[in-house]
């Protein structure tokens, strides 16, 4: 299994994931403690998600083995993470580019962003430490 098919594997997987807990965020933890403070709890629970999902993936490809190929695996996952939120946004809220950028320049959004940037660098950091431990 090549980068592309592993980051499309790793996104949908942890897209899931994401889907049940940001519901749950949203429709419980947000109305009662607030949007930053919801995202806080959500966050650290998708990172481990997204590392315990990643170590799964990297054990079933050729993508440790391939130089780079953990970084074409984060960038393909987070292309895809950014292009399903865009269309999640825009067909199921009727939210336009406009409105997902806004949402970056408020502390939620940017804690988020930052969420999904460690989410594209989880496979790097994995490979990189599964190689500083002695692991193929």
């Amino acid at each position: 299994m090549g980068a592309i098919r592993a980051g499309a594997i790793y996104f949908l997987i942890v897209f899931a994931i994401g889907f049940v807990l940001g519901s749950a965020r949203v429709l419980l933890l947000e109305p009662r403690i607030g949007a930053l403070a919801a995202v806080a709890i959500e966050l650290p629970l998708m990172l481990a998600a997204a590392w315990i999902v990643c170590g799964g993936i990297l054990r079933r490809s050729q993508v440790r083995a391939r130089r780079g190929a953990d970084l074409g695996m984060g960038a393909v996952a987070l292309l895809l993470l950014l292009a399903a939120e865009f269309a999640l946004g825009h067909f199921g809220f009727g939210r336009d580019m406009t409105a997902l950028f806004a949402a970056y320049g408020r502390s939620p959004g940017l804690l988020g962003l930052a969420g999904q940037i460690g989410f594209a660098a989880i496979p790097a950091v994995r490979c990189r430490w599964l190689s500083s431990r002695g692991h193929p």
